[in-house]
């Protein structure tokens, strides 16, 4: 056999690659949507360049056809490599099995994935193994089923990025990447939009016949398995060309450098562009969302931000009382949902030092989280700007130096922290939050004595708030205030925590007892920080992050937005707030209750002066909604706006402002002056992101 021919399966199924990449990319060129003309230089820049991209980016996918290609052989089932090899398979498969590896600690399906894929390795290698007058028939469709794979790979993607192209007018971005995310709804969105069962019967129908022919052409590599010399040729051929097209594919998209937008596009591949998603997480919000004019959208916002000036939110805010340095320490709560505590309905007494707590506070009883993830509660709290399309802030590139609650509290001399009880690399925490000058107190921080009990996320609450402890202690001797921002990490699936410590045991994995440590482990927080010297001169923050879950009936259900927050100060009474409100209000309110005087940027306000305007924020990645007289007005890609009326579906037993349900029925008639708000307020917000603006 020549040494193309050992090349076959690679040489074949990149030629079938760049022909659909090549008909796809014709498909698109003459699509409606695509409203350009092009010269025949952009046409050739398409092809030409595209083609190349191509070739390129398939040599990079095709890394686990040569891992399978190049392990394929007949001496691993000798005697005695072939049985310790089995073992070893069935070694795994047992531990996994076991409900107590490693995988496990993530919980939801990854354990099953893996012990399926393990089983049924170790199934085919035993067959292999132990039939070896079968062992080529059945090489030969497992050889088949690889290239089936691969041939339903191509296909599945060419379809993909022609019904995105067909919805969006570009290759796949950061609302791809959020497909991933939110898989139950696009799967039903999928079902409802197109004839699924025609169009997959037909793919895998082509899919079938060109396996037939790739094969035939391909087949060739397992009729005479290359030998251990071949197989290094192979690799070295392989490595050298996988390391030049990473190289080159990046190079090749700054080709992509046209003014006509859909040259650009046409020329990318897709699949570089869904990486690139993955690692810009950027959804630009002047190309995809309705805008009004610069001048107009500042203008609006003026009305909710009286005092600023111009295309930016600057203005002073002026306190008539002596600033109070209190301590502050801000607690975020991993995923408490309002509906976990008493007030909102729970009748099963998990909160209940909690429900006590808020008691004493001033309770915030009809606020709503920005998000449905960690960083965008972080982002709330932490730059008190509404949640803009794409990515959290937290994760961008330029996420650092921003005007944020840490600068506020370190221009009055605050020692300022962020701690968390996992690892701060996770979402991207600790270079957000370094690069924004907080000292950061994360699991590395911790000595073995310290740690009594962890998981995939970290330490448990107690912990943490030992640690906690012990670093107020030693900030409170430096005779200089602290603000400390604490993230809590237990109430997050796989919920383990340690046993013996509440009704519910630590390793049964349940929510409501994760609920119910967290709520546990706060207790014995304050009763711990009531002994410190520190304690009455301290101010505590207490808010979830976002809600358990985000799913449901609409686009942006109220219900999974709304979460409890309140601030406890031993030294005052407690109070109540009912008004409407958003998370990103949460801290601009705390320093006007210690009569802070600054120059500000934030988006979110004091909610207790009289000038406030009820309206609060909720967000996916990609829809954005705000919440005011009762109407919830949603901004979409590709300029799309939906409005919905707000009724409240109260449930017995639960006071007037603790309801939570409302029934969102679509409006036939806009609101045109809410939407021009809502666009006012995530345009800005975008506007000064994106021109740096929002530094401090």
């Amino acid at each position: 056999m020549t040494f193309y021919k050992k090349l076959s399966p690679f040489y074949n199924l990149i030629v079938f690659y760049c022909i659909i990449s090549f008909l796809l990319r014709i498909v698109l060129l003459f699509h409606p949507i695509t409203q350009s003309s092009f010269t025949i230089l952009e046409c050739l820049k398409i092809f030409g360049l595209g083609f190349i991209s191509d070739l390129f980016t398939f040599i990079v996918a095709s890394v686990f056809l040569w891992l399978y290609l190049i392990f394929i052989s007949n001496s691993k089932y000798n005697t005695p490599s072939g049985y310790i090899i089995l073992a070893v398979f069935v070694a795994l498969f047992l531990y996994i099995a076991s409900g107590k590896s490693i995988f496990d600690e993530y919980g939801g399906a990854l354990p099953r994935i893996i012990l399926i894929f393990v089983g049924i390795k170790t199934v085919l290698f035993a067959l292999l193994l132990f039939l070896p007058k079968l062992r080529d028939k059945i090489r030969y469709w497992l050889f088949v089923f690889v290239i089936f794979l691969y041939v339903l790979l191509i296909l599945q993607n060419g379809i993909s990025e022609y019904f995105f192209w067909n919805e969006f007018g570009v290759k796949y971005n950061f609302i791809a990447v959020n497909y991933l995310i939110y898989t139950n709804e696009v799967i039903g969105n999928i079902m409802q939009s197109y004839p699924v069962i025609p169009i997959f019967s037909a793919l895998f129908l082509v899919t079938a016949i060109f396996t037939y022919f790739i094969v035939k052409r391909s087949g060739n590599y397992i009729d005479a398995i290359p030998s251990v010399t071949d197989k290094l040729k192979i690799t070295g051929v392989y490595v050298v060309l996988f390391m030049i097209s990473l190289a080159a594919i990046p190079t090749l998209a700054k080709t992509e450098n046209s003014r006509n937008v859909f040259v650009n596009e046409l020329q990318s591949t897709g699949l570089y562009k869904f990486y690139l998603a993955f690692e810009n997480n950027k959804l630009d919000y002047f190309k995809f969302y309705k805008t009004l004019p610069a001048e107009k959208a500042f203008n609006i916002l003026k009305r909710q931000l009286p005092g600023i000036s111009g295309e930016n939110t600057k203005r002073t805010i002026t306190s008539d009382s002596l600033e109070n340095h209190k301590n502050v320490v801000l607690i975020t709560i991993e995923s408490l949902s309002a509906e976990y505590m008493k007030m909102y309905g729970n009748k099963e007494n998990i909160t209940p030092f909690l429900d006590s707590l808020a008691q004493k506070s001033l309770q915030f009883t009809n606020l709503y989280a920005a998000g449905n993830r960690t960083v965008r509660g972080l982002e709330a709290v932490t730059l008190c700007l509404p949640p803009t399309a794409g990515e959290s802030v937290l994760k961008r590139e330029d996420n650092k130096n921003k005007f944020s609650t840490g600068s506020i509290f370190k221009q009055r001399g605050y020692n300022v922290k962020f701690m968390y009880g996992g690892d701060a690399f996770f979402d991207n925490m600790q270079d957000f939050y370094s690069g924004n000058g907080y000292d950061i107190v994360d699991k590395s921080s911790f000595s073995a004595e310290e740690v009594t009990f962890e998981n995939v996320w970290g330490v448990c609450d107690e912990d943490m708030y030992n640690k906690a402890i012990k670093v107020m202690n030693a900030e409170a001797k430096e005779n200089k205030p602290f603000f400390n921002h604490i993230m809590t990490v237990s109430n997050h699936r796989p919920f383990t925590y340690p046993n013996n410590k509440i009704d519910i045991p630590g390793d049964i994995k349940s929510r409501d007892g994760g609920v119910k440590y967290t709520d546990y482990s706060l207790k014995k927080f304050f009763a711990m920080a009531s002994k410190q010297p520190w304690f009455k001169n301290t101010v505590f923050v207490i808010v979830a992050d976002h809600c358990a879950s985000s799913a449901g009936k609409t686009q942006l259900p109220l219900d999974k937005y709304r979460i409890p927050a309140f601030v406890y100060d031993p030294n005052a009474k407690p109070k109540k707030y009912n008004q409407l409100m958003s998370q990103i209000d949460l801290m601009p309110t705390l320093f006007g209750l210690l009569h802070f005087s600054y120059k500000s940027k934030f988006f979110g306000q004091d909610v207790l002066k009289p000038d406030y305007k009820q309206r609060a924020f909720i967000a996916t990645y990609q829809d954005l909604g705000l919440i005011k007289d009762n109407v919830l007005t949603i901004l979409s890609p590709k300029q799309q706006v939906k409005q919905f009326k707000l009724k409240p579906e109260p449930k017995d037993g639960i006071a007037p402002d603790y309801q939570i349900d409302y029934n969102e029925k679509c409006m036939k008639t806009e609101r045109t002056d809410l939407v021009n708000e809502t666009i006012s307020f995530y345009q800005t917000a975008s506007d000064m992101l994106k021109k740096k603006k929002y530094q401090k």
